[in-house]
């Protein structure tokens, strides 16, 4: 067969240089990608920017659609689905950039407002690939874990995505068995509430404005508030009400229902505001990159790339070693070192705040972040405790 055409967004990391011995490739910026661009392509590799619709697609002969993303609400599915065009998406990516966002951020929190991991609960909305990662973090920092899915708390009826025991509900993690609670009850029992869910519009699992009126409402007084999935599974104006009227005492956005302009208002009172880069440690970016090539390979049937992967990764601009040196500190002093030295937050927030106009090109010209994964912690007195649960985060001790 001829050459397929691939049309790419350019700021898709490690692609150039992988597939041009095996296709035709495009390389356009995915928010200015058109239709005259794609009506001779084969194939679509792209990220959130791009809306892959019968706008877009009508009278292309598109027959594959790659996303290196976990969300997909940038493609009309129902319309592919319909004209026999294949997408697929990247699942579980970044789930592990996201957990250390998170984490750095709650490592900020707790280190600069004095306060102790044990004394919190922390609310998880989505227990998919992300939510189940920041369980896990959680959980190694000694927080107390409560878990919603909306879909699946739905979907309960005695289902197998459940376990009933003792009129409670347990759900299946990658990490074993967790209890699951209503939302309710997450809400007003929780310091921290943090969505990992997926953007839908439509019922039954409706998560378009989940965080409302209501759902601040019930949420603790002086709670705090975290979004990084999608901009608008918050509603922004309730959003602003739960903070001026003081119901909430702090906020953290990475994604805003208005991106790439971020509100003004929200951006200058979130204790941190992110630029839509949660998931975007380069290790995350090769997996979604190598999740679009291998499926570009299983449809044109090319083996030698059925396992691509990235030669290298580059480093990041800070070293792979960390000493810490624990005496006179406590765990929330040490995990704040590590984690903040591996991912300073408070840096990408600042730049957003500095000059919001640049929210793209924050994104576009995101630095080297390597995840927990990548770095060893020299530790010396560091007590056992404080060690497991920086092993647990994905650090080699020493």
């Amino acid at each position: 067969m001829n050459r397929p055409k691939i049309i790419a967004d350019d700021k898709i990391p490690f692609l150039k240089g992988a597939l041009e011995n095996y296709a035709d490739i495009v390389y356009l910026p995915g928010a200015k990608t058109t239709a005259a661009d794609v009506k001779d392509a084969d194939v679509i590799f792209t990220r959130t920017r791009t809306k892959c619709d019968e706008k877009l697609l009508g009278g292309s002969h598109v027959k594959l659609i790659a996303t290196a993303t976990i969300g997909y609400d940038h493609i009309d599915t129902e319309y592919c689905d319909k004209m026999g065009i294949r997408w697929v998406n990247a699942p579980g990516c970044n789930s592990y950039s996201v957990q250390q966002y998170i984490t750095a951020a709650l490592a900020t929190l707790v280190y600069e407002r004095g306060l102790k991991f044990r004394d919190l609960t922390i609310g998880i909305i989505g227990v998919g690939n992300v939510g189940s990662k920041v369980m896990k973090a959680a959980e190694a920092l000694g927080i107390r874990v409560l878990l919603n899915d909306p879909p699946k708390e739905l979907a309960y009826n005695g289902l197998d995505c459940f376990v009933p025991r003792n009129d409670e509900r347990y759900i299946e993690t990658p990490f074993g068995e967790r209890k699951v609670v209503s939302l309710d009850k997450l809400l007003t029992e929780s310091d921290i509430v943090t969505c990992h869910v997926p953007l839908t519009k439509e019922e039954p699992y409706m998560t378009f404005h989940l965080a409302n009126d209501g759902f601040f409402a019930k949420m603790k007084d002086n709670a705090v508030f975290i979004n990084s999935s999608r901009g608008a599974v918050t509603d922004t104006e309730a959003l602003r009400k739960a903070i001026n009227s003081g119901k909430l005492s702090a906020f953290i956005l990475d994604v805003w229902e208005t991106e790439p302009t971020p509100d003004p208002e929200l951006l200058a009172k979130a204790f941190i505001s992110t630029p839509h880069i949660a998931g975007y440690s380069s290790d995350g970016k090769a997996n979604g990159t190598a999740a679009c090539i291998r499926e570009f390979a299983n449809y044109f049937n090319i083996n030698e790339l059925k396992n691509w992967y990235p030669s290298e990764i580059p480093s990041p601009p800070m070293p792979l070693t960390i000493a810490i040196n624990g005496a006179g500190k406590s765990k929330e002093q040490i995990i704040y070192e590590a984690v903040t030295h591996t991912y300073p937050i408070t840096e990408d927030s600042n730049r957003l705040k500095i000059s919001p106009e640049a929210f793209e090109k924050q994104r576009g010209d995101y630095w080297i972040r390597r995840e927990f994964k990548n770095f060893t912690i020299e530790a010396k007195n560091i007590d056992p405790q404080t060690a497991q649960s920086l092993e647990l985060l994905g650090f080699t001790i020493k």
